[in-house]
């Protein structure tokens, strides 16, 4: 009776090293991490009576940028993985139509829905058989690497102008 062969088992390769690193930065910096305060943390306790306030000086209200994020996170995520995928009409597809939520539960809907889309980013980019550096077929020249970058850093943009909006409505957390 004949053994069978063990398969041999791969090398680490400092190309593969340097993928998983670049993976686990890529999640670092989409789930806030550094010198960024979590998205999350930014939203939760952000009182109901003033998601939809304007502050002088500061373009958007509470509901607008919670909702911005949202659906760009999601127009992002969505080209990066489906191929028929339309995004929305810009910059009219990607901001809410009213200055605040209708009820609490838009804003409850909008935060879920903002966490669940950036856990399946976060998903895809930590797949080892998603290809960072492949162009995506249906897109013009864009990576998986540059969607999730750009998810990073319009997530950290919005997430600026949530906690300037908070501080403002005399809101934000004192360390």
């Amino acid at each position: 009776m004949k053994k069978k062969a063990k398969p041999a088992r791969k090398k680490k390769t400092a190309s593969s090293s340097n993928d998983g690193a670049l993976r686990e930065h890529l999640v670092y910096l989409l789930k806030g991490g550094g010198a960024h305060v979590h998205f999350m943390d930014a939203v939760e306790g952000f009182p109901e009576a003033k998601r939809g306030a304007f502050i002088a000086g500061l373009p958007h209200t509470g509901w607008q940028l919670l909702e911005h994020s949202r659906i760009a996170q999601w127009d992002i995520l969505e080209f990066s993985r489906n191929p028929k995928h339309v995004s929305p009409g810009f910059p009219e597809g990607y901001w809410p139509k009213t200055p605040g939520p209708p009820d609490e539960a838009a804003w409850a809907t909008s935060r879920e829905a903002f966490e669940r889309d950036l856990g399946e980013m976060i998903s895809l980019v930590k797949n080892p058989k998603t290809d960072l550096y492949a162009r995506i077929p249906h897109g013009q020249g864009e990576t998986i690497l540059r969607e999730a970058l750009l998810l990073a850093d319009h997530n950290a943009y919005h997430l600026g102008q949530l906690v300037d909006l908070r501080r403002a409505l005399g809101e934000w957390p004192t360390p």
